[in-house]
């Protein structure tokens, strides 16, 4: 029983990652309806880069370890937004106004190129950052199998979970979420109504390119590092699980990715760890072609 405790609350932290990274990713996707690997490149570049900045200040400007992780959050956040923009600005609001399908193949440039920057940025090393708030917070106390989390898993998780809740209030209360549904509606509709698409088109990809930047940061100072690799899987992990939320509704899309993270993190718990991420990518598959609804076109 305590066994299943703590994998539950090992679970807590991987279902709020994938709940925010999915809720940003449902942001840029209702305005584009087309699957976009961007996103899962800018998660990982803004993870790169806040250990790169992170490094250069404690070994090269001599910084203390909290202004070293201050400077390396400050670049993560700046250069992945940044990223984020110019992408949206200049590659997929074009493509998505004219050739809705060119996305796809656009948004593997993108990834290609955020790769090798942040491959040629690095020198090709994998660099590492060292513990901190590692402390451990006892939920069940027991002489022998103690029931815990991390100082960092706990305010990783706050902070995404305030990211997505702030989002959804944003998206539901602001002037801009009402233009931002709009839009995403039916962008020809909106236009008729006064609405600048292509200016909330790259207001949307701006703002989840600010939640994948902060998730980059967050699950690197948790991981310690942020290989390419890995954040490319998470990015496709997203792509397929806000689609079982609902790719277009950002709050159902996170419900959806908190639950796939539950189970990802029960099933390494109880099956065999090398089928986990093909037992995933297999039920998301069932499950979305089970609810898969076909449209009659007139």
């Amino acid at each position: 029983m305590l066994y299943l405790l703590q994998q539950i609350a090992n679970a807590v932290p991987i279902a709020a990652l994938y709940a925010a990274l999915a809720f940003g990713y449902a942001i840029a996707f209702a305005v584009t309806r087309r699957a976009d690997l961007t996103y899962g490149a800018l998660f990982a570049f803004s993870g790169q880069m806040f250990v790169l900045f992170a490094d250069f200040g404690w070994n090269q400007l001599w910084l203390v370890l909290p202004a070293a992780l201050g400077i390396g959050a400050a670049a993560g956040l700046t250069l992945g937004v940044g990223a984020g923009l110019v992408a949206g600005r200049y590659v997929m609001r074009p493509l998505a106004f004219s050739s809705a399908n060119t996305v796809v193949v656009a948004s593997l440039g993108c990834l290609l190129v955020l790769m090798e920057v942040a491959r040629l940025a690095s020198d090709t090393r994998s660099l590492w950052l060292p513990p901190f708030l590692n402390e451990n917070i006892i939920f069940w106390s027991d002489a022998k199998f103690p029931v815990t989390l991390t100082l960092i898993q706990l305010l990783n998780t706050l902070l995404m979970v305030v990211l997505v809740a702030g989002g959804h209030w944003f998206l539901a209360h602001s002037r801009a979420g009402r233009s931002w549904r709009a839009v995403s509606e039916d962008r020809g509709a909106a236009a008729l109504c006064g609405i600048d698409a292509a200016r909330v088109y790259i207001i949307a990809y701006g703002a989840a390119s600010l939640i994948a930047a902060c998730c980059g940061i967050l699950a690197a100072s948790y991981y310690g590092n942020m290989d390419f690799g890995t954040g490319l899987t998470f990015g496709v992990k997203v792509l397929f699980i806000a689609a079982i939320g609902g790719q277009t509704s950002p709050l159902y899309a996170a419900l959806g990715a908190a639950a796939i993270g539950l189970l990802e993190t029960l099933w390494g718990a109880y099956g065999p760890i090398l089928w986990r991420d093909f037992a995933i990518f297999g039920f998301l598959v069932i499950v979305l072609a089970v609810t898969r609804q076909e449209k009659i076109i007139p």
